[in-house]
């Protein structure tokens, strides 16, 4: 498959390498309703009396993250902002008397924590097929450009595609009106996507997953099949629920869980979407923002400071030598992508002195891999190899002795 280059706006996404997703909204205040049970929730029942976007962030920060995503508007078609296009929002709300609004919170607490702006907008919902196709495709429209003009720049729009083949869109209107009035903009997976699902919400990556793919016919309405596009691996921190639901917190995720989704997601390549439910205060749970933010600390303590690893590079081999004893454990590889995908094969050996033990192999490379083994000595005569293939490839690594939380 041809390398294809990508945009500069895709290389900073990858750079992000953590998000926080906020699932917050009517469905906040309906513990137990599902997705598109039809069950009826009605906006007097939104009243989050201590609302504070700031502290949602500051977690998200303190956990690593680098982009933060709020559910603006989910399936059930309730709407967090002032929205001229439906009734039912925060304006039918008895919060601050019908006149707040969550997005403009959520997007200034993002702003002065320096954090980049996402917003989720579910382009299906509950009940939409009482319109006809042109009065959805209006609404739709007209939300969106509500999003994209009152709020100054959103880094990032994540078009859920759930349900969407319950509805007939006018794909290419919507995207023409994305391009137009954010023309820097990120876009996730439908129609002319810059990022994409990597296929679970298990917050897991697929050994070796390139982000040079072709779609599926039909899944473009503008623009090639074939291009590059990022990964992002999404997960819940509690796994039974998107939203706050006292009633399913017990499962949770482990601070050892987090880290190895970390390694298993930006460690091969990609970005990991971490999902968090602010609660029915509009608070997050101080529980789940103790276990973000050790997730964050682990990965500063991890990778702030690679070992003192002397790398001499000879045409596909580069060497990892050191002139002191020092166990190693972890081999982190980055590929220049100025050029695109361009490593086809690395292998990572460890040498004892006269033979060379293979430790790591795959055939994808890309933003990041974080490759893991059984702690071994450097010194001397003892190194590592990294083997690359790949015409035009460059791979830079890094060492460390990186260990895991335990809980």
């Amino acid at each position: 498959m041809k390398s294809l280059k990508p945009t500069d706006k895709q290389l900073r996404f990858l750079d992000w390498e953590v998000g926080v997703f906020f699932h917050f909204g009517i469905r906040t205040f309906y513990v137990g309703h599902t997705d598109w049970d039809g069950k009826t929730m009605d906006a007097a029942r939104f009243d989050p009396k201590a609302l504070d976007c700031r502290q949602w962030v500051r977690a998200a920060k303190n956990g690593g993250a680098k982009y933060c995503i709020l559910t603006a508007k989910h399936h059930d078609g309730f709407a967090l902002w002032q929205s001229d296009f439906t009734d039912y929002g925060v304006a039918a709300s008895p919060w601050k008397n019908g006149t707040g609004d969550v997005v403009r919170d959520f997007t200034d607490a993002c702003r002065a924590e320096g954090l980049a702006v996402g917003l989720y907008y579910s382009p299906a919902q509950v009940g939409a097929k009482k319109l006809s196709p042109q009065a959805y495709n209006d609404y739709f429209v007209g939300q969106v450009t509500e999003l994209l003009t009152r709020y100054g720049k959103i880094d990032y729009l994540w078009f859920d595609g759930c349900g969407t083949e319950k509805q007939t869109f006018d794909r290419a209107r919507v995207i023409r009106t994305v391009r137009a009035l954010q023309p820097d903009i990120l876009l996730f997976e439908l129609w002319d996507p810059d990022t994409r699902w990597v296929g679970n919400e298990e917050g897991v990556a697929p050994l070796n997953t390139r982000c040079t793919v072709t779609l599926p016919e039909g899944a473009v309405c503008v623009g090639e099949r074939t291009r590059f596009l990022p990964f992002e691996c999404d997960c819940k921190l509690h796994p039974d629920t998107w939203f706050w639901d006292p009633t399913k917190m017990d499962v949770t995720r482990s601070a050892e869980n987090l880290a190895a989704l970390y390694l298993l997601s930006v460690g091969r390549g990609g970005n990991l979407l971490l999902n968090i439910g602010p609660d029915d205060r509009g608070l997050l749970p101080e529980q789940d923002a103790a276990q973000v933010a050790a997730l964050g600390d682990w990965v500063r303590n991890s990778f702030s400071a690679p070992l003192p690893v002397t790398a001499a590079t000879r045409g596909r081999v580069t060497t990892l030598s050191c002139r002191t004893a020092l166990e190693v454990n972890t081999v982190d590889l980055r590929e220049d992508l100025g050029g695109g995908e361009r490593v086809t094969a690395y292998a990572l050996y460890y040498h004892d002195g006269a033979h060379d033990v293979l430790l790591c192999a795959g055939t994808a490379v890309g933003h990041r891999q974080i490759l893991r083994f059984p702690a071994v000595l450097l010194g001397g005569a003892r190194t590592l190899k990294l083997v690359t293939e790949g015409r035009g490839a460059r791979v830079t690594a890094r060492c460390f002795s990186v260990t895991m939380p335990r809980t």
